[in-house]
């Protein structure tokens, strides 16, 4: 298994950088990679978008929504990538076309490499459960593509949110931190998730996890959060063997 999972935030060039090089070293010699831009409503702004922001990082982006048949489509790729938006949406898409298990079984079995930002990320995990999106529709259920054996957060920040009004003034809001919704996640479920912070990325293969760009924190059920920096191997900061 071979998967590389952003957080997104890609509004830098720094970050447009840091995205390109990690995709060319992940997909390599690839010529051609589907896109499944299910997570926005408009398919081909979405395509546009990837393409005009060089997004594509130099390859043939081909969008899943083009084919009559979207399992077939995916049964004869080389490579998937998975873009971002509304997680909600695209399991309801992914879970309802079927194309959810024939990711699965191409990226575990036939090992070809996955990419996913964002939404694209959280659908790597067990459950889409640690998403920060609306539940605009209902998909049969939470459970998604499993690469990996632990959830992420992706967008996560530590602290509080702080609002900017119209005339450049800040105020705080008194809701709650992401790692409150952690803490409620780990009160009735057992799976560490990793907080990735916007312009980072996970580099996963069936026994390594690297950390790319900024450093994450890891939520363990019953431990203290802990930081951990770019270049570190999380597996052991995990502790998936004992928790799955």
């Amino acid at each position: 298994m071979r998967a590389l999972l952003g957080s997104g935030g890609i509004r830098t060039e720094e970050r447009l950088a840091l995205y390109i090089k990690e995709m060319q070293r992940h997909f390599g010699d690839v010529k051609q990679i589907l896109f499944i831009p299910w997570a926005l409503d408009d398919h081909d702004a979405y395509m546009a978008l990837m393409n005009e922001r060089g997004l594509n990082a130099g390859y043939e982006l081909v969008g899943i929504h083009k084919f009559d048949d979207p399992v077939a489509a995916i049964n004869t790729v080389d490579a998937i990538s998975v873009g971002g938006g509304n997680t909600f949406r695209l399991v309801w898409e992914l879970q309802r076309s079927g194309v959810m298990a024939a990711i699965r079984n191409r990226v575990i079995d036939d090992e070809i490499p996955y990419m996913g930002v964002s939404a694209g990320t959280n659908i790597a995990c067990p459950t889409l459960q640690t998403t920060n999106d609306m539940p605009i529709v209902r998909p049969e259920s939470f459970a998604t593509l499993r690469l990996v054996p632990f959830q992420i957060n992706a967008h996560y920040f530590e602290g509080s949110t702080w609002v900017r009004l119209d005339d450049g003034s800040y105020i705080e809001h008194y809701g709650e931190t992401r790692s409150d919704r952690l803490r409620e996640y780990h009160e009735v479920n057992d799976l560490p998730v990793i907080g990735l912070r916007e312009g980072s990325y996970l580099r996963c293969t069936d026994d390594t996890v690297e950390l790319v760009g900024n450093p994450a924190r890891v939520f363990v059920s019953g431990r203290e959060a802990e930081d951990v920096n770019p270049g570190e191997n999380l597996v052991a900061r995990l502790s998936w063997h004992d928790q799955c």
